[in-house]
């Protein structure tokens, strides 16, 4: 049934290098401590190892000890959860963003731009597809964090999504472009965008403040927190969307064309 509010929880981890096991059991506790609804709650790109090019050693198959425990938590919290994993299928490794419901449907978006300036794509295989994930009405187009620099993959074409979400790892050094893309894919895609980070410094010297951020569909700033840990969720309202959209119908206007892989 289509309902009016979503609840989607954001949780800005500082991420433990390449420990699944100590990952996995800081983000059971921050779950455990969410008071309220849980409805969608949202972890970063890579959130059990860290943005890692390390597959061979780090990978796991979709029936994997991360993935099983994102079912146990989807089950147990009668929530969806959502984040990347680094996933090993067919031999090849994907930057896998992975959608996880109560009722054990898993759905999934395999990054399609591949961060080549870390060596990402010597190590990962891109995805061909985009996924439109749906949740009582809400339509929810899953990214990962480097997709965001690509306006035209996130294309609202004849507003067949509803809210953007990227999952990331995003440094310090490009936090300006980080929340500066943001809120410009709000804006011109007339749609909730929500972007979920990490902090902390990894083992490669990398330092993450975090920002995470939610911007309305006119650009409007709901929440952006910096430099700490956080777990925090925040309601979107679909009264407010179709508001912005009757009122400025810009996306009647835009270029229509097709995406070719």
């Amino acid at each position: 049934m289509p309902t009016e509010q979503l609840y989607i929880t954001l949780i800005q981890p500082n991420i433990v290098w390449e420990n699944k096991d100590a990952n996995l059991a800081h983000y059971e506790q921050l779950i455990a401590a969410i008071t309220g609804k849980k409805q969608v709650i949202v972890l970063p790109e890579m959130f059990s190892t860290g943005f890692s090019m390390a597959p061979e050693k780090l990978a796991e198959p979709m029936d994997g000890i991360s993935l099983k425990w994102m079912a146990d938590m989807a089950i147990r919290y009668k929530c969806i959860l959502t984040g990347s994993l680094i996933i090993e299928e067919d031999n090849k490794y994907y930057n896998r963003m992975l959608w996880v419901q109560p009722n054990g449907q898993i759905g999934y978006y395999d990054k399609r731009h591949l961060f080549a300036y870390a060596g990402e794509d010597k190590h990962y295989t891109p995805g061909q597809t985009r996924f439109i994930a749906q949740v009582n009405g809400w339509r929810i187009n899953l990214q990962v964090c480097y997709d965001l620099r690509f306006p035209i993959w996130a294309r609202n074409q004849n507003e067949e999504y509803d809210v953007l979400l990227y999952v990331a790892n995003w440094p310090q050094q490009r936090s300006l472009a980080w929340k500066t893309l943001l809120q410009a894919r709000a804006i011109e895609n007339m749609c909730y965008v929500v972007g979920v980070n990490r902090v902390g410094t990894d083992a490669n010297g990398n330092k993450y403040t975090g920002d995470s951020s939610v911007f309305g569909p006119l650009g409007e700033t709901l929440l952006q927190i910096t430099e700490q840990e956080f777990c925090q969720t925040i309601e979107l309202n679909k009264s407010i969307l179709e508001k912005a959209r009757t009122g400025l119908p810009f996306l009647k206007d835009a270029d229509k064309f097709i995406l070719v892989p």
